[in-house]
């Protein structure tokens, strides 16, 4: 279902466009890529340039990819900047070299704060990669599994979808289903860093 219509007349002023898309490479690995752009519909003023920039012009334009291994563990890096506000932008690259042999399961969030935060890299290189976790969960089926077969899959508990007191899981996964009252004495064991949860599976 959309959005109900809007309740007053309104004018675009911006656009930011986020896309993933996650590869199985031929030799085991997995590529994950994300793309940023943010564009106005209006002309803006050029910082680099002391002029104007046409509207439609991209004034964030950047690119990731992220190469990981089935543990989810970092084996390359890499970043384009076609197109930035100012002319500093693309030092913010050569850090994200620290970020190779992190694993985007527990910490994540935390490892690219503390290689990455404030001045040593940028605001949307960070963005990116901040959810580039989830689609890589997406990506690595595998990824869903549980550590042991009587624990149950990471996605549960995660959204009110999979609810382990909840009728989807009832019907799909019984084994590890809650009766409501029980909910509360029996929690699901922790394994994932709270800010890179694997999101419930499509």
């Amino acid at each position: 279902m959309p959005l109900s219509p809007p309740s007053c007349p309104r004018t675009l002023q911006h656009t930011r466009t986020v896309v993933y898309h996650g590869y199985q490479r031929e030799d085991g690995l997995w590529d994950i890529e994300g793309e940023l752009q943010d564009v106005k519909p209006i002309a803006t003023r050029n910082l680099r340039t002391g002029g104007m920039r046409p509207a439609g012009t991209p004034i964030h334009h950047m690119s990731l990819r992220v190469t990981v291994n089935d543990q989810l563990v970092v084996q390359a890096i890499e970043a384009s900047m076609d197109s930035v506000p100012v002319a500093e932008c693309p030092q913010a690259v050569a850090a994200l070299q620290k970020m190779v042999g992190c694993s985007m399961g527990r910490g994540w969030r935390q490892a690219i704060q503390h290689n990455l935060g404030g001045v040593a890299s940028c605001t949307h290189l960070r963005e990116l990669l901040f959810n580039l976790a989830t689609a890589t969960f997406q990506t690595i089926s595998e990824s869903f599994a549980a550590a042991h077969p009587d624990e149950p899959p990471r996605f549960l508990d995660q959204c009110v979808g999979w609810d382990r007191r909840g009728n989807t899981v009832r019907e799909h996964y019984p084994r590890f289903y809650l009766q409501p009252e029980h909910a509360a004495a029996t929690p699901t064991p922790e394994r994932a860093d709270a800010n890179a949860v694997a999101p419930a599976p499509q």
